[in-house]
């Protein structure tokens, strides 16, 4: 199987386990269309960098922060496919004495390193990360997504400084711009249309591309530089509930109950994405 046709269907595979953790979530519902829209750039890291060690202590490996943790859903469904959970866990999500929340709880035995859910932090653990990485002379690379509408926060300019103060050429920002937050567009709530020339303003090395084109993602993450001594910022153009046509572009269903209907249609939809 090629890289891309793995990638893609890896991808579909999250889709898949989102939808039906969100599904045995019942009426605690599921924080589903950020998640979806994250899919593809969660499938592709996952299937090519190394985030985890069974040990929980193995220095020598990429870091990854999901600092809109609200959006753990994928998170969760890329650990499965690695190996982390199992389908149990799977269908515990949200129920009593579950490991899956609602946010990531660091776990390091199912390959969570870092708790986050309060937006605007994911980005200065990844600075403390990356400084930590550079002074122990660990060639390894941090990646940090964000949301576009938690760039609302003033925390992840701050980090943004820093970052670039102390020339964290291996940490990487991948900023997923759904165009939606949780209670309306980030159009009408705060608009952050410039968002390239934002990051690049605090000194970042910044990109803008198709967040579910395989090709555009592979060919960035592969060309990152060590040595340019500046952060790197990756603006994904994405399309919030990516995968599954009723919620596409739907902010109700930004964390919403999955009727059986729902998931049996979803995943319908996404069989015949597959074959």
């Amino acid at each position: 199987m090629s890289d891309k046709k793995k990638s893609l269907n890896f991808s579909n595979k999250i889709r898949k386990n989102i939808l039906k953790m969100g599904f045995f979530a019942g009426s605690k519902s599921a924080h589903l269309g950020g998640a979806l829209s994250i899919s593809d750039i969660i499938s592709y890291l996952f299937s090519n960098m190394t985030f985890t060690s069974k040990e929980g202590d193995e220095e020598n490996r990429d870091r990854f922060i999901l600092s809109k943790g609200h959006s753990c859903l994928a998170y969760y469904s890329a650990l499965f496919e690695i190996g982390f959970l199992n389908d149990n866990d799977l269908k515990s999500f949200e129920q009593d004495d579950s490991d899956l929340l609602g946010h990531p709880v660091a776990n390091k035995k199912i390959g969570i390193d870092f708790s986050t859910g309060s937006l605007g932090m994911g980005l200065s653990l990844g600075v403390g990360v990356a400084i930590s990485l550079k002074k122990k002379k660990i060639n390894k690379k941090v990646f940090v997504i964000l949301g576009d509408g938690e760039c609302n926060e003033g925390s992840v300019w701050e980090a943004a400084m820093a970052a670039s103060k102390f020339n964290l050429e291996n940490l990487v920002v991948i900023v997923d711009k759904n165009n939606f937050q949780q209670t309306g567009t980030t159009l009408d709530i705060m608009p952050n249309e410039k968002l390239e020339a934002k990051w690049k303003s605090f000194g970042w090395n910044t990109q803008s591309i198709d967040g579910h084109d395989y090709d555009q993602i592979e060919n960035y993450f592969t060309k990152i530089d060590l040595n340019s001594k500046a952060p790197n910022a990756l603006i994904a153009n994405t399309i919030k509930g990516k995968g599954v046509s009723f919620i596409e572009n739907d902010n109700n269903w930004h964390h919403a109950v999955l009727t059986k209907k729902n998931y049996e249609d979803a995943l319908m939809e996404l069989e015949k994405d597959a074959s």
